[in-house]
Parts: structure tokens; sequence; C-alpha cells
């Protein structure tokens, strides 16, 4: 555990050094994934296999020092296989529920958009509500509580696409790609798995100060020129002629959330207009619909973003 006198942005600094060792060549996709857990959101990661995904939140789970749980998403999924399930115990006679792969901290939800939407929709209630329904039963999740789900390409075989809103809920989306061949060729050389990299991660925090964290977080300051400068992005995704499916209100306020993260990371007690446009692509690329397309490509809707970001001066 590191020493509670440390600065809590130093702290977090720490931690988004020590998941680089073992997520190469894509430290901001490691600093926007942090900053997503500190602003109590739930993660995307859309790719290839094989770059990384799992990795990271492996990295992020053991280094956060939270309960960290993987759930293997097929079309075969039952939501009961998510939440849990009631249970006889036959020695009193009585139901017992038995809590399912979602209580814990950190959740990942590999190849999500392979399950059924009615697995989709169990999944959506815990990353809406933090908690989850069964038999007239309302279950709290743990707090913190984080899905960070890999998904791949909606055009590979047997996915699903996910629906509206539910990508609605998350966050951030990312894609990780292909490191630089400079990481790639230094981990051929260190000939070190995956599990060896995690096994060598330190812990660095807990449950409870990672929370304690997310508090502090939450009270950064979103000045008016800010606040107006998110809103005037909103604002253009709803009346782009491109966009059907423009940013909710939901969308705004999680992106301020993200911001507050990111200034926090910084050890600034306030969000600047920059943070505001370094985020716009994680936040907003997954949520706008672009007209005359059953499915929204993710680099259809970045190049929509920039048009609307080259459009809005940037406050100073």
């Amino acid at each position: 555990m590191a020493d509670a006198g440390i600065a809590p942005h130093q702290l977090f600094l720490d931690i988004e050094g020590a998941v680089l060792q073992v997520v190469r060549g894509n430290p901001q996709a490691v600093r926007l994934s942090l900053a997503t857990i500190l602003a109590r959101g739930h993660l995307l990661l859309e790719d290839v296999p094989g770059v990384g995904k799992t990795t990271l939140a492996r990295a992020l789970a053991k280094v956060l020092g939270v309960a960290f749980g993987r759930v293997q998403f097929t079309a075969d999924l039952l939501p009961s296989d998510l939440v849990g399930v009631p249970i006889l115990d036959a020695k009193e006679g009585v139901l017992r529920f038995k809590k399912g792969p979602l209580f814990t901290n950190i959740v990942l939800a590999d190849e999500i958009n392979r399950a059924s939407p009615k697995t989709q929709s169990a999944l959506l209630e815990a990353m809406a509500d933090r908690s989850v329904s069964v038999d007239e039963t309302t279950w709290e999740l743990p707090q913190p509580f984080h899905v960070l789900a890999t998904q791949n390409p909606v055009e590979h075989h047997g996915a699903y696409p996910l629906p509206e809103s539910q990508l609605d809920r998350f966050l951030v989306c990312l894609s990780l790609g292909y490191p630089p061949l400079a990481d790639e060729r230094a981990l051929l050389m260190e000939n070190r798995t995956s599990e060896g990299g995690l096994a060598s991660l330190p812990t660095l925090l807990d449950a409870p100060r990672l929370a304690a964290a997310q508090a502090v977080v939450a009270d950064i300051v979103v000045g008016d020129l800010v606040a107006d400068y998110v809103l005037a992005i909103v604002t253009a995704t709803r009346r782009h002629a491109d966009i059907e499916l423009p940013c909710s209100p939901r969308g705004s306020l999680a992106w301020a959330s993200l911001c507050r993260a990111i200034a926090f990371m910084d050890a600034r007690s306030f969000v600047t207009p920059d943070d505001v446009k370094k985020t716009a692509h994680a936040v907003l690329g997954h949520r706008l619909g672009l007209r005359g397309s059953v499915s929204t490509t993710r680099r259809r809707a970045l190049a929509v973003v920039d048009e609307i970001l080259a459009t809005i001066p940037v406050p100073r």
C-alpha cells in the first residue's frame, strides 16, 4: 500500500505509471481509463483481439487494489449468469441468493457484444443503478463498481451491435490500437507473459481510498466558460445535418465528470477548456448516431466530432 502522506494527484500518477509497465505504447488510453474510474464511469474498449484490452482491465484492478471479476460473454449467456440466482438450502428449506460475478468492484465484460439483448439488459441495470433486481428484491452492488467491457468490431461474425441506451451508459469508449514497433520489440525481447507482468505490479490503493478520491473529483469546479464550451459542442451535435442521434444531457454530464477527473490527475481544482477538447473523442465517438447508417463506425463519428470542434472557438 502506498504511503498515505503522498499527495493524491501524485499517487494517481504513480498508479498510471505502474499500469504503463504492462500496457505499453498508449499512455493516453491508460490515462483516460484511470480518469473514467475516478469519474465513477464505465469504460468500453473497442478493438481487434490481442492488443491488450484484458490486460489493461486486470492491471487497473491490481494497482487500485480492488476486487476483480471477469465474465466471458457468449450467445448463450443468461442474465442469471451475471446477477446470480436463488438456490434452495436443503438443510433449512429456504431459498438463498447466490451472488453472480457482477458483485465485485471492477468487472470485465469480455466481448460484450457477443451476448443476447436480454443479457445486455441485465448488465444495463447494473451499470445504470449499481444494483440488480432478482425476484422483487434489489441487491446493491459493491462500491465502487465499474464495468470495463471489451467489444469486437460489430462486423465480426457472431456479434450484436450494442443498443444506443447501453452505449450511452459508457462514459468513455477507447481503441487501444497496435503498440509502436519499439514497444512491441521490447515485449518480444523480454519474453514475459502478461500474467508475469501483472503479478509484479504493486498495489497502491484500495476500495475505500478509491471511493474517497472519487468524492474529491466530484468537487472539482467546472466554471462558466467551460460549461458554455461543453454545451456549445453538445448543441452542435443536435443541429448537425449528419447526426440523427446526438449527445444527450446524460452525455454532457458524464463529459464534465471526466474532465473533473483529468483536472484532479493534473493537480488542478478546476477544469480547463483544453480538458474538454482533449476528451471529446473518448466521450462523443460512441454516442453519436449518423444518418443513413444502420451502425455508425467509430471512424466516421470521430470525423464528425472533429468537424464540430473546428467550428467552435476554444474559450481562453
